[in-house]
This record gives structure tokens, C-alpha cells and sequence, in this order.
């Protein structure tokens, strides 16, 4: 299963109260008030970890909850503070405020405001931690209330509450590149050419129903990340196909990768292919129309391809078009060489897109 996006609940725990306490000592008569401060409430953690590809962790524990702090005791001693609960995520995942709801579960609609809703945290770096919910301060023990006229204090206070909210959880692989094209154009075969990702490949349309990431290695000890994105066709704004679902995956990319059926396979025009997918971008995000890309068109080993190809150079005279046939394994080097330019100088963080 993977699940890149969730609504949970997050509770972190209460104060505990403090004590209501005498000394009691021989020798020592009126020995006053001893009672102690309760213990702290754990924190809600979310921790980014680069070992944990999805949230389905989470969709078998929706309930994040952490523990309440140990109550005071006699002998001013303070109650034990709750362990915090720190919860894995992967990194990438972004962290929005949610509306209430009675259940919650995977994939529910998102409403108006929380489309509106800023981001409370993006966690973009491995190891990097931020505090959901904190937890409640202890209360306070007798001995704070003593004085010269309050001598036998029986006072106290309750721990506080800890923090608690509905929350949004979005995964948003972080990749250098990433593959975009229509369902059966040759996206998981070419990610399967040029890294050691084996992504499922079959002959039949939405084989990859998930992102799935390669690491490319280029000599010099450098490498690059390609993101391979389930299939888009037209219409997805309006939910055809498996819509906008994963889109969000490429907002990171730096570059991006239009994979074209060039031979035509499946009975569409490759121009039109490309005019489709770019309109599909634009219309999900304008800011990834501005977005570093370049085209791959694949299957040149098919009938009809080369004459396709010319069409396709003709109508994007200035666009760097790669011929390739991952069935094959024709043109992966310059591929690769086009994405190691592409990916070369120094790493630009690419932040979500609100």
C-alpha cells in the first residue's frame, strides 16, 4: 500500500497535577508542606527519515497521542515527565492545518478553507524534527503556596493540557527530475535503463499507480534523483484517469522530463501528446510551466516513429528532443548525459508549491 496522503489526529499529553503534602518527620513537628510539581506532558514529534518512503504508517494509526505527565508526590518530588511521541515521516512531507472530522482516514476530499489553509511545516531535510503538538506543563505543588499567614497550604493546581489538532499530512517526493508522460509511453522501462529502480512494467495503461524514485549515478561520485510519476492524460484536472493525485510529486523536480510515445502506439499524435501534458501542468501549477524541462521521445524503434519525430522537431524548433527506445536501450547515454548537465551546479532547493 502506499499512501501519500493522510488526515490525522495529534494529542499531546496533559501536565500532571501537583501533590498536596506534608513533612512528616520525627523530631521535626509542623514540618510544613512538601508536596511536589507534576511531570511534564509528552510531545507529538514528527521526524523526517529518509529510510520511510510513505505515510503508511500512519494510516494504521491515525490517533497520535502522547503521554501524560506522572502526578507530584510527597517530598517536593516532582512527577516523572512523559516520554515524547515521535512519529517518522518521510522526507518531503508537508504538514497543513485540517478541519475536524470524526474519523479520520486516508484520501478524504480537502475542503475550501483547507485549500486556503498556509503550511504549518515543510520537512524537507533528513533528521529534521518539528514539534506538532506540545505537551502540557505539571502543576504546581503546596509548597508554592506557603507564606507567613498560609502555613498549612492546601492548594494546588492541575496540569495543563497538552496541544491537539487535526492535521493534513502531503508526501511530496523530492526528486532532481522527474518523468511525466501519458499511461504506457515508456516512463518505467526508461527508469529502469538508466538506475536500478525496478519499477512494475507491463502492457497495459496506469501500470505505475505510485511515484517510484531512481538514483542515477554520473562519474565524479555524482548523482541525480529521477522521480517516475503515474500516467497523466487529458482531462486529469477534471479527476480523468488518476487525475492531479500525484502531480504534486513534481513540484519539487528541478527538471522536468516529457516522455512522448513518438511511433504513435497507442493511436495518438506525439504533438498532441505534448501539447496536452504541458496544458496539464500549467493548469495544476503556471509555476512549472517555468520550470526547466526538455523532451524524450521514446519507441524509435516502432513503425512511423521517424517521420513522427520530424513533425514533433518541426512544431518545437528550440526544444532539445532525445530519441530513444528503452525497449532496446537506445539513446540512454545521451540521456543521461542531458540529465547530468541538467542537474549539474549547485543544489537549488525547489520549496512547495502553496
Amino acid at each position: 500500500m502506499f499512501v501519500d496522503r493522510i488526515k490525522v489526529f495529534a494529542q499531546a499529553g496533559n501536565g500532571g497535577r501537583g501533590s498536596v503534602s506534608f513533612r512528616r518527620e520525627k523530631f521535626v513537628p509542623k514540618g510544613g508542606p512538601d508536596g511536589g510539581d507534576g511531570g511534564r506532558g509528552g510531545n507529538v514529534i514528527l521526524r523526517a527519515d529518509r529510510h520511510v518512503d510513505n505515510l503508511v504508517n500512519l494510516f494504521y494509526e491515525p490517533l497520535i497521542k502522547a503521554k501524560n505527565g506522572g502526578h507530584g508526590m510527597g517530598k517536593k518530588m516532582s512527577g516523572r515527565a512523559a516520554v515524547d511521541k515521535i512519529v517518522k515521516v518521510p522526507v518531503g512531507t508537508v504538514v497543513w492545518p485540517a478541519e475536524e472530522e470524526k474519523h479520520p482516514t486516508v484520501q478524504q476530499p480537502t475542503s475550501s478553507s483547507e485549500q486556503l489553509a498556509v503550511p504549518v511545516i515543510d520537512l524537507a531535510r533528513d533528521g529534521q524534527e518539528f514539534v506538532l503538538c506540545r505537551g502540557g506543563a505539571g502543576g504546581k505543588g503546596n509548597v508554592h503556596f506557603k507564606s507567613s499567614r498560609n502555613r498549612v497550604p492546601r492548594q494546588y493546581t492541575e496540569g495543563e493540557e497538552g496541544e491537539q489538532g487535526y492535521f493534513r499530512l502531503e508526501l511530496r517526493t523530492i526528486a532532481d527530475a522527474g518523468l511525466v508522460g501519458y499511461p504506457n509511453a515508456g516512463k518505467s522501462t526508461l527508469l529502469r535503463k538508466i538506475s536500478a529502480a525496478r519499477p512494475k512494467v507491463a502492457a497495459y495503461p496506469f501500470t505505475t499507480l505510485h511515484p517510484i524514485v531512481g538514483v542515477i549515478e554520473f562519474p565524479g561520485y555524482r548523482r541525480a534523483t529521477v522521480a517516475d510519476i503515474p500516467g497523466l492524460i487529458e482531462g486529469a484536472h477534471r479527476g480523468l484517469g488518476l487525475g492531479h493525485e500525484f502531480l504534486r510529486h513534481i513540484t519539487r523536480c528541478r527538471v522536468l522530463i516529457f516522455v512522448v510515445d513518438v511511433a504513435g502506439s497507442e493511436g495518438r499524435n506525439p504533438v498532441e501528446d505534448l501539447q496536452n501534458l504541458r496544458r496539464e501542468i500549467d493548469i495544476y501549477d503556471s509555476t512549472l510551466s517555468s520550470r526547466a524541462w526538455f523532451a524524450v521521445a521514446n519507441k524509435m524503434d516502432l513503425p512511423g516513429a521517424k517521420e513522427n519525430l520530424k513533425a514533433l522537431q518541426e512544431r518545437f524548433p528550440k526544444l532539445q528532443i532525445l530519441p530513444t527506445s528503452a525497449a532496446k536501450g537506445e539513446g540512454i547515454d545521451d540521456l543521461k548525459q542531458a540529465l547530468a548537465t541538467r542537474t549539474a551546479g549547485p543544489e537549488e532547493s525547489v520549496s512547495a508549491t502553496i
